[in-house]
């Protein structure tokens, strides 16, 4: 159990680093927020056939509130990640911090794109190069700092 929670902790860390990349790059190039976790949520409720609209249309408190669970589900994959990093750190000891930087990084990548190429929301494969570094690099960022950090805990 204790390494699933200095999985997650050290998940936390790099969940903020991610979001601080992330929105370092919103705010040097003046890009807009993706709304892809927010239109995940709705296709997923539509799928499981949740309505949070008794109007014909949505509203804006409808959309607000799809926009932070899509946030609320970055964190928690973010924690769920570093917790199976936390399970498999001792596979992956003798690696380099940027072999496993990497691997958790692009682990964290799949756990939040795959369920929205699934949901049909986005198709990498379209994406210009631009979507591909604004995409990679928090999620780079993400498994650097969690491998950094669980290394920091596991030296004291």
């Amino acid at each position: 159990m204790n390494r699933i929670m200095t999985g997650i902790a050290a998940g936390a860390a790099g969940t903020t680093a991610l979001n601080v990349v992330g929105y370092l790059d919103m705010a040097v190039r003046g890009r807009p927020a993706s709304n892809t976790p927010a239109e995940t949520v709705r296709k997923s409720e539509r799928l499981l056939g949740i309505t949070r609209s008794d109007k014909d249309r949505d509203d804006d408190d409808v959309d607000n509130r799809r926009s932070a669970i899509g946030a609320l589900l970055g964190v928690g994959s973010g924690l769920g990640v570093g917790a199976l990093y936390g399970l498999a750190a001792s596979e992956l000891a003798g690696a380099p911090l940027i072999v496993r930087g990497t691997v958790i990084g692009l682990t964290a990548n799949v756990g939040t794109t795959g369920p929205m190429i699934a949901l049909g929301v986005t198709d990498p494969r379209t994406w210009p190069i631009s979507s591909w570094l604004s995409d990679l690099g928090p999620h780079l960022a993400y498994g650097f700092v969690t491998a950094a950090v669980w290394d920091l805990m596991q030296s004291r």
